[in-house]
């Protein structure tokens, strides 16, 4: 028996991994953030399958769920939304599982960002202009931020950010962050990216309040920074013809000689 941690993706159904497909297909028992998962991917789960919508639940009750399951002998699909390794309180659950003795393994989901930045058509790094994402949030009811973790510090480095769970104080993330990035840097809010009723907001920091709809109230990424929209951008070195590399020697002395 293994509890099998899933991330669910952005909100397309379709935008699953074929690992987390199957292993919802052959899982006996399915729970799902409902809030944030979409019911197409539970379209995967086997005849009969036990569904169990976490939502309303405690961590204990899920637990619990967890633990029937395993005096079973029947594997679990846990289904949490977009990818695990940030902001999907899958930690907790690891860890009474690990006391539990209850085995699990995990398996990786399309990040939000990925799926806002695919509906932007842009990449957050570019060369000569940014080369680090951050992925932060303000401090909210569920989570603090750590002292030291703030937009300011953040946007100091004028990396690209991409600013979660936050759009609910629209006006203070602006307001931190416009010492650093300039009135005129490009923003844009992504509304439950991927989903079917998605909607995007382009603007610069200082428009922003006045382009976003008060209807955007959850599920929405904020991302800021010079990447978004610019064409003043470095060539990668990469595909440079000049560029000596593995797979493609270059110059009279290559630094990896091509074999024949």
């Amino acid at each position: 028996m293994t509890v099998h941690f899933i991330g669910a993706g952005p909100g397309a159904a379709d935008l699953l991994t074929l690992r987390g497909r199957d292993l919802i297909a052959t899982s006996p028992v399915c729970l799902y953030a409902g809030s944030l998962v979409p019911e197409g991917v539970l379209a995967h789960c086997p005849p009969g399958c036990r569904i169990v919508n976490t939502a309303p639940l405690s961590l204990d009750q899920i637990v619990d769920e967890i633990a029937a399951a395993h005096a079973r002998g029947q594997d679990v699909a846990r289904l949490h939304s977009g990818d695990l390794s940030i902001w999907s309180a899958m930690g907790e659950q690891l860890r009474r599982l690990r006391a539990l003795g209850i085995p699990y393994d995990v398996t990786p989901g399309v990040p939000s960002f990925a799926a806002a930045a695919a509906a932007l058509g842009a990449e957050l790094t570019l060369p000569g202009v940014a080369q680090s994402l951050v992925l932060t949030r303000t401090s909210g009811r569920a989570s603090a931020m750590p002292e030291g973790e703030n937009l300011a510090a953040f946007a100091a480095t004028g990396a690209t950010l991409a600013i979660h769970l936050s759009v609910h104080v629209l006006a203070q993330v602006v307001a931190e962050l416009r010492p650093h990035y300039g009135d005129d840097c490009p923003v844009a809010v992504v509304w439950r990216a991927s989903w079917p009723d998605q909607r995007i907001v382009r603007a610069t920091l200082a428009t922003l309040d006045a382009a976003v709809g008060a209807e955007m109230e959850r599920t929405a990424l904020i991302l800021v920074g010079r990447t978004l929209g610019t064409e003043d951008f470095d060539e990668s070195r990469l595909y440079a013809v000049d560029y000596d590399r593995r797979y493609r020697p270059t110059g009279a002395s290559p630094r990896f000689p091509e074999t024949r």
